[in-house]
């Protein structure tokens, strides 16, 4: 018998008593002007995200595999990306739409780019339009069968403005996917993370919760309700396994250490993140060094809102 996602479970009684200790009550919060000018100047940081996503995840069924479900496509409809990136996640579900029409939406202009790269040539017609996701007066009303939102909702600005244009722009029968965390997802890093911070007594501001917390999947549904006649919750899990710490690293870095707040330019020196990676990494290859793998446990899912 093949493994499924039903039966990935790596939830622990020991990770969720590390989780209550670890996480803090305050998060970080993300503007999305941070996401223009600081974070997708270029698609450094997304590619190495994306790339370490899939490369060491250990549940068979890929993010896109996921979206598809809940998409529920028939193959011709209108699909509007918000905050499309690179156009990854367009490209892996565009064979799903061959006959329909691709609109990725993006503030950011490196990235927009990118993402017409990658999907230039395909026979999916698809478009590419440059704005912030709490402002779709680019589209007419009842413009989109269907629509979507990765990892990316915790930037904008206006939310409450964002869902309330998303309905507008959905057409009857529509549907829109929103994909977040729980706080406590990749449990694992935030507490070698904070173990570094605190062995170089860091200053207090750095010891906040992930971004994605604004609107997670314990507080997604409250948010999502007032503009959608129903809003469906679907967690699944996921854990990466790194084998080397190296590659982790990557993966470390390409989170902006952890946060919004703790990235060189804002205060604080080049060697403080020098010092920040070294503990980090011999955190991790103590780890690997008992047990094999480093892993980090994935609380994700999404919202499928009609």
């Amino acid at each position: 018998m093949s493994i499924t996602d039903a039966d990935m479970d790596f939830r622990t009684p020991e990770l969720d008593a590390l989780a209550s200790r670890v996480i803090p009550a305050q998060h970080f919060l993300l503007r999305t002007e941070d996401a223009r000018d600081s974070y997708f100047t270029d698609t450094s940081k997304l590619d190495a995200k994306q790339l370490a996503h899939d490369r060491f995840r250990t549940n068979p069924l890929a993010l896109h595999d996921h979206l598809v479900h809940a998409l529920d496509l028939r193959g011709t409809e209108e699909l509007l990306d918000l905050g499309c990136g690179n156009g990854e996640i367009l490209a892996r579900i565009r064979p799903h739409l061959a006959a329909g029409h691709l609109v990725g939406f993006d503030i950011a202009p490196a990235v927009l780019n990118a993402a017409r790269q990658r999907l230039e040539g395909v026979a999916t017609p698809c478009d590419f339009v440059e704005g912030s996701a709490d402002d779709l007066s680019a589209f007419a009303t009842d413009s989109f069968d269907r629509g979507m939102a990765v990892y990316m909702a915790h930037y904008v600005t206006g939310l409450q403005a964002c869902f309330a244009e998303v309905r507008r722009v959905l057409r009857p029968g529509g549907r829109f996917v929103l994909a977040t965390d729980r706080p406590a997802s990749m449990i694992e890093m935030w507490n070698v993370h904070f173990a570094a911070l605190r062995d170089m007594d860091a200053p207090q501001h750095l010891f906040r919760a992930t971004p994605k917390a604004r609107i997670s999947l314990d507080n997604g549904a409250e948010q999502l309700a007032p503009h959608f006649a129903a809003v469906e919750r679907v967690d699944w899990q996921d854990q990466l396994q790194f084998g080397k710490a190296e590659t982790f690293m990557a993966f470390y870095r390409s989170c902006n250490y952890c946060c919004a707040g703790s990235k060189p330019g804002e205060g604080l020196p080049p060697a403080f993140f020098t010092e920040l990676e070294h503990r980090v990494h011999a955190r991790v290859q103590a780890a690997i060094e008992t047990t094999g793998y480093f892993a980090l446990t994935k609380y994700t899912g999404h919202f499928i809102c009609s």
